[in-house]
């Protein structure tokens, strides 16, 4: 630490020897920077604040019928973009300042001086859309005006992407709700003739295939045993019909050979006799009431010897086991029960046939029933996401509407002019007094720069330690020239200058900045005398 000490030291003693560099350094670079900085132009500095409003009265009221939107990145998008390019050249041609370019690298560099001199900064809280729009001009209506239409068109901007982010929202939702519309369709289209090409074992209301498999099997066997059921019926009474007609025939002929067969007819034309002898009693032959019974009595016996031909015939016949018609009632009910039972047996055969192919059928495609299902699966998924993304755009663009119509009343974004551009009266820059101190300052480091340059280009010994390091020899004693006269005069006269010549700097800077402060004040009595 010491031996840094010492170093430093060193330094500093031979910068102080070569002292001289330090006034050369500040005579050439003070007085002309000064004068530099004294002929620079004014630049006037117009400010503006601007708060954008994104709260509206309409949003709660329509919280969940329109598209939201965030106010808070659309206006950092905004402020982004607002230095554009076309931005830049419609605040040019606003401001009037391509009036006074002449040429296309001239209007270029307005360009380009326009994105770097525009600053547009939030200012305030971070959750607060104050913004400060500023420019600096050497003409102060010149930036008012730049400053004016920097708002401007930011303001227009915002209405404007507004509305075109709305019209051009809803068209997009318009054709993305046709082409899923015409995907709907297609889709419900494979998906009604997949399940009308499948029908027999696709799920319904009815259970699914197995479920029908299970059914068609249940109805087989309820159609079969009800079938075994009604020929045992039917057997039992072929067996009964047998007894009884065997028991009939030895009747039937008994009567045949007594010429004494017995119809249904009998009884009829024994009362109607009676009732006819009764009325021959009374009347004559050709009284109504006999007439009308002789007809009757003749169409009965006519009916009756009808019966009793078709039973003789029937008994005759030797190619048939039964009668078609039996003259006994337990006989005819017994004719009548089979005949039932044989339609049913037909009507049950059919049945069990019909059932017994749907059986079949089902099973010979229980082999392919997984794939079925899954591509079943897969046409309600594919018709669902369809349908649910069509219903989706349906809303978006109901809720777009909604947010057009709202904006037509009361925009998003609603900004306010907090405090307006002025041309201002006072210059904003440059800083003069803070550059003659920057310069000044920079005289000094630069000379001194040089004068250590020097002294390590051409090193003054200054010390018995510094002898010892440069030699590597230990030094054992001093001469000092302190009795010198004429050193000591030569250095004191370098110390005076270097003081007038420091402090001549320093008054010199203090005229300047004077100047800068109270320039009308110093120019007056020149113009009087001038």
């Amino acid at each position: 630490m010491q031996e840094a000490i010492e170093q430093a030291l060193d330094y500093l003693k031979g910068i102080w020897l070569k002292r001289r560099y330090i006034i050369i350094s500040t005579w050439l670079i003070c007085p002309l920077a000064w004068v530099y900085v004294a002929q620079l132009d004014d630049v006037y500095k117009s400010e503006a604040r601007v708060f954008a409003d994104t709260q509206s009265i309409l949003g709660p009221l329509l919280k969940g019928m329109m598209v939201e939107t965030d106010s808070e990145a659309q206006i950092r998008l905004m402020v982004r973009t607002l230095l554009s390019r076309p931005n830049l050249e419609r605040i040019a041609r606003m401001s009037d300042l391509d009036i006074q370019t002449t040429g296309s690298d001239s209007y270029e560099a307005l360009i380009i001086r326009l994105k770097r001199d525009i600053s547009v900064e939030k200012t305030g809280d971070k959750n607060q859309n104050l913004f400060k729009i500023s420019f600096s001009d050497k003409n102060p209506a010149m930036a008012k005006d730049v400053v004016q239409s920097v708002i401007t068109v930011f303001i227009e901007n915002t209405l404007g992407e507004n509305r075109s982010d709305s019209d051009t929202a809803q068209r997009f939702l318009i054709s993305q709700i046709k082409e899923y519309e015409n995907k709907l369709l297609q889709a419900e289209g494979r998906l009604t003739a997949f399940k009308q090409k499948y029908s027999d074992v696709l799920p319904n209301q009815t259970g699914g295939y197995y479920s029908k498999l299970n059914k068609a099997k249940e109805e087989l066997r309820a159609t079969e045993l009800t079938l075994l059921e009604t020929e045992s019926q039917l057997a039992s009474l072929k067996k009964n019909l047998s007894t009884s007609s065997s028991q009939e025939s030895k009747t039937s002929s008994k009567i045949v050979d007594g010429n004494s067969i017995q119809t249904t007819y009998d009884e009829r034309i024994k009362e109607l006799e009676v009732q006819l002898d009764s009325l021959q009693l009374r009347y004559t032959e050709q009284h109504p009431d006999v007439k009308e019974g002789q007809r009757r009595l003749a169409h009965l016996n006519k009916q009756r010897d009808a019966e009793i031909k078709e039973y003789l015939a029937a008994s005759d016949s030797s190619d048939k086991e039964f009668a078609p018609l039996s003259l006994n009632p337990v006989v005819q009910e017994i004719q009548i029960q089979m005949n039932q039972l044989e339609g049913q047996v037909a009507s049950l055969k059919v049945r069990a046939k019909n059932s017994q192919a749907i059986v079949k059928e089902l099973e010979t495609k229980i082999h392919i029933l997984p794939e079925i299902e899954a591509e079943l699966v897969a046409l309600d998924r594919g018709y669902n996401i369809t349908k649910e993304q069509y219903e989706s755009l349906l809303s978006r663009k109901e809720k777009a509407v909604i947010a057009e119509k709202a904006d037509a009343t009361s925009s998003q974004i609603n900004f306010k002019v907090i405090d307006p551009p002025l041309a201002p009266t006072k210059p904003a820059g440059p800083k003069r007094i803070l550059l003659y101190l920057a310069i000044t300052i920079f005289s000094w480091v630069a000379g001194a720069a040089i004068s250590f340059a020097f002294s390590q280009i051409n090193p003054v010994v200054t010390s018995s330690n510094q002898v010892a390091k440069m030699t590597g020899i230990p030094v054992f004693g001093i001469v000092s020239a302190a009795e010198n006269l004429g050193l000591q005069r030569w250095h004191k006269r370098k110390t005076i200058l270097f003081i007038l010549s420091n402090s001549l700097i320093i008054i010199l800077l203090g005229c300047f900045i004077t100047y800068s402060l109270f320039p009308e004040a110093i120019q007056l009595p020149f113009n009087r005398i001038f």
